[in-house]
């Protein structure tokens, strides 16, 4: 099994390649399914969820080939291009599904184009409670039939969906993917209201309106949709990864030092921008991305609670944990999506940080100085939380169990490494 070995104490400095987002790559992915023509996907991250994905989508009859990476040096994304001529098979089998949560993603368009779809609960990281109830409630209201048995959804549509009026009583971006994904091949006008804001969902919808599809609302919280009878192929780009922007920007600031984020954007990351601001570190938006720096004496802390966009994201809380345990001062980092993602606290009290978790709120004390020590990865997002850790900290980290980092982290070691941390990946000998 992989580890990363980590001598701490370098300053970063240089450029880092904003990959493609996974987040948005993987709805745009299932949406192959909902035309028999050609969706060409550019600036692919390469992650083993986008792998995941495809396996799934290559057993429903989805013709997949690969034109290359953009880019001379492999970081500009991949192209895939992705052809649902027929679905072959309407099962999402648990085999595949069980490695990722995302997976359920392919039930709205495979119950909207072949009429049913028999899907495995999803997995995925272990970060606490996330029902799929909204996903299969709304389903439900545009006429889906639907059981659950033996780990499976089964649903079916046994005439074509109907469109309906559908209120989130909670932001879920899944949900809303999923939804608007069998909405556009319903019969009739789909309103979804209280929908996720998320720049992803705003990226699916600008894909499927190239594909044909009549959505209003981009953007906001209310999506409106006229079904069509059948959507076309497009060439749609996946758009820069907030996350491993918002990421790179917390690493230069962990180790004082200055890294340009190429293709980043300012605008994705507002709230993250401005709690890093408060802290400390400069963001400067380039003609090339972001230029992220900090020189002039040690972080400040400051508070932030996660929200759904465009407040702070959950998926960058771990790492912003990891910088306040560093900061001078005291902060509260408050967690209000996922009730169980502080897996990564007692890792980085073992490297000497001063962190107390008081129910959804994790209490930091900034310390001098981290120290290196052996720490294992809990989730993507802790995972990388050590990784940001380690590259602080005085002498040597090992992190174990970090295929979660290969989920969503393209080339992290090679990235950080041309930036001047000193940072490898081992096998550990069997």
């Amino acid at each position: 099994m992989d580890r990363i070995h980590i001598r701490g104490g370098n300053r970063l400095e240089g450029t880092i390649p904003i990959s493609g987002a996974k987040n948005a790559a993987l709805p745009l992915m299932a949406a192959s399914l909902l035309t028999p023509e050609t969706l060409t996907l550019s600036n692919l991250p390469h992650l083993q969820d986008i792998t995941t994905l495809a396996n799934l989508l290559a057993q429903h009859g989805v013709a997949i080939t690969m034109d290359g990476d953009a880019g001379k040096d492999g970081h500009a994304g991949r192209t895939l291009s992705l052809t649902a001529t027929e679905i072959t098979n309407t099962t999402a089998p648990y085999e595949l599904v069980r490695r990722m949560r995302a997976s359920i993603l392919v039930l709205g368009p495979l119950l909207t184009r072949a009429g049913r779809a028999k899907v495995s609960l999803p997995g995925g990281c272990a970060i606490g409670s996330r029902p799929i109830d909204l996903h299969l409630k709304g389903l439900a209201s545009l006429g889906a039939e639907i059981e659950l048995g033996e780990g499976y959804i089964q649903a079916v549509a046994p005439r074509r969906l109907k469109g309906a009026h559908i209120v989130f009583p909670s932001v879920s971006v899944g949900a809303t993917e999923n939804l608007l994904m069998a909405a556009v091949l319903a019969e009739g006008e789909t309103v979804l209201e209280g929908a996720a804001r998320e720049p992803e969902v705003a990226d699916l919808v600008r894909c499927l309106t190239s594909m044909g599809a009549r959505i209003q609302g981009v953007g906001t919280d209310k999506l409106r949709i006229q079904g069509i009878d059948q959507l076309g192929g497009t060439r749609h780009e996946v758009e820069p990864d907030r996350i491993e922007t918002g990421t790179y920007a917390m690493a230069a600031a962990i180790t004082s030092g200055a890294l340009e984020l190429l293709g980043g954007r300012l605008d994705q990351i507002g709230a993250v921008a401005e709690a890093l601001t408060g802290a400390g570190v400069k963001l400067v938006e380039t003609n090339r991305g972001i230029h992220a720096s900090r020189s002039d004496g040690a972080l400040t802390c400051v508070d932030v609670t996660t929200g759904p966009f465009p407040g702070f994201p959950t998926d960058l809380q771990a790492q912003m944990t990891a910088c306040m345990a560093t900061a001078e001062g005291a902060s509260t980092i408050t967690e209000s999506v996922f009730e169980s993602r502080f897996a990564h606290v007692p890792e980085l009290t073992r490297m000497g940080a001063n962190i107390k978790l008081k129910g959804a709120s994790a209490m930091v004390r900034g310390v001098d100085r981290l120290i290196g020590a052996p720490v294992m990865a809990t989730d993507l997002r802790a995972s990388v939380s050590l990784v940001l850790a380690g590259l602080a900290a005085e002498g040597e980290t090992t992190i174990s169990r970090v295929y979660h980092l290969d989920r969503g982290y393209e080339r992290l070691e090679e990235k950080l490494a041309a930036c001047g941390a000193d940072i490898e990946r081992v096998r550990e000998k069997e």
